[in-house]
């Protein structure tokens, strides 16, 4: 397919070549019907995932089976409003859909992220009309990518990419990079702002005339994700497909949130991963020191020791995360400063433990299995690259800054996308 690109919108050399679109599946994907049905799902597909996970990081395979029977499984619509026909589960339970997918894969898990917090953000941002036709497309099983972050900007919240009304369409043009999930995408909102600087979610269709996406992603965790780069040369995005991103940050509302204990889940797959991994590398090839009199390494004080330590923070992360889902839900179902305020923090402290274990966990496996645990053939340096790549997400300093600034001084987050 060729698409044209603006010269001025690429560094000197060849014209990039864009990778196509996917075919979307011939038949319309299932609607989930509550939250148990949810937690079964994700249990099923994890199973299915974790084969072959290992050799697709090796890989550097992109998902595209993989993603079509994740979000024709229905859990890519979950969060879709009852009113719109969608199962709307709690977003504890979402979180720990995400969890449980992110353990067999966290590539996986990260691709439906900005999809998931899309479908939030159309919920309170959209009108009526807008809901009604984006909500149907995500039941049928369309999936949003994302065009957000940008590369040469000097803070994240700035962005360079624009859009000019032209009637009853608009016409988008920039540059995007960490673009997860826009190359297996059906559709890619991308965020642009208009002449009053106000963001926006341009949804355009994925090969749409002008938008190049392409699979550069050298990045050496999280490789699935195909997290490259997007060009918008001069793209047209019907009026219908334009969404008000703004207003979710006009009034107290949980967007910015939703976003983020998406992120916090995906850390505490990988912990839950890696921890497994040690245990059952542990008990199965590792041997034990010769100082410790032991027959199996599984009976090592010192190992034994370090992975209850490992399995309570585990826990602990999993806890913190499932508390924040539930500040996250009564924050939806009646949203304040207060509530907000609230979800905003839960969801810090989990992203602060669950990075925590991410790390920790996929560091402490080489530890307590020994130097054959680093060998190409195991794979389990994936683990760290993965928490280590993804941990990257909205810097923890922070969050501990503002959960401290909170507790000490009563200061509220700073209410933006990141918080």
């Amino acid at each position: 397919m060729n698409i044209a690109v603006n010269p001025s919108l690429v560094s000197a050399g060849p014209v990039p070549q864009g990778a196509p679109g996917p075919v979307r599946p011939a038949a319309p994907a299932h609607v989930i019907r509550d939250d148990a049905e949810a937690i079964r799902v994700a249990h099923e597909l994890a199973a299915r995932f974790r084969v072959g996970a290992s050799e697709r990081d090796r890989a550097g395979a992109r998902p595209l089976a993989e993603l079509d029977a994740f979000s024709q499984s229905g859990l890519w619509s979950i969060n879709v409003p009852r009113a719109h026909g969608g199962p709307e589960v709690s977003y504890r339970t979402l979180a720990q859909v995400i969890a449980i997918v992110a353990a067999a894969d966290p590539s996986i898990a990260q691709i439906a992220q900005n999809h998931l917090g899309i479908v939030a953000a159309i919920r309170t941002v959209s009108e009526p009309e807008q809901q009604a036709r984006l909500f149907s497309a995500v039941l049928s099983g369309t999936r949003f990518g994302n065009a957000f972050s940008e590369k040469g900007t000097k803070r994240a919240a700035e962005f360079e990419t624009r859009f000019t009304d032209h009637g009853d369409h608009v016409i988008v043009r920039g540059r995007k990079f960490y673009a997860t999930g826009a190359l297996l995408a059906h559709l890619v909102p991308i965020v642009a702002v208009d002449d009053e600087g106000r963001a926006w979610y341009a949804i355009a269709e994925r090969d749409a005339p002008g938008l190049t996406v392409i699979d550069d992603w050298s990045s050496f965790g999280q490789r699935g994700t195909a997290s490259g780069t997007v060009i918008i040369d001069d793209v047209r995005v019907e009026k219908s497909h334009l969404v008000p991103a703004w207003r979710g940050y006009e009034a107290p509302r949980v967007d910015g949130a939703i976003f983020q204990i998406i992120q916090a889940a995906i850390d505490a797959g990988i912990g839950r991963a890696a921890l497994d991994d040690t245990i059952a590398f542990v008990r199965e090839k590792a041997r034990p020191w010769i100082d410790s009199g032991q027959e199996r390494a599984s009976d090592d004080p010192y190992t034994i020791r370090a992975v209850g330590d490992l399995t309570i923070r585990q826990h602990a992360a999993e806890a913190l995360l499932d508390r924040a889902g539930l500040a996250i839900d009564a924050a939806v179902a009646a949203p304040t400063p207060e509530s907000v305020a609230a979800a905003q923090l839960a969801v810090a402290e989990s992203k602060v433990l669950t990075t925590e274990v991410a790390l920790a966990a996929s560091n402490t496996l080489f530890e307590l299995s020994g130097t054959r645990s680093t060998l190409a053939e195991h794979n389990l340096d994936r683990h760290w690259r993965n928490a280590r790549t993804h941990t990257l997400h909205d810097p923890v300093r922070w969050k501990v800054a503002i959960v401290g600034n909170h507790a000490l001084n009563g200061v509220n987050p700073p209410f933006h996308a990141w918080s």
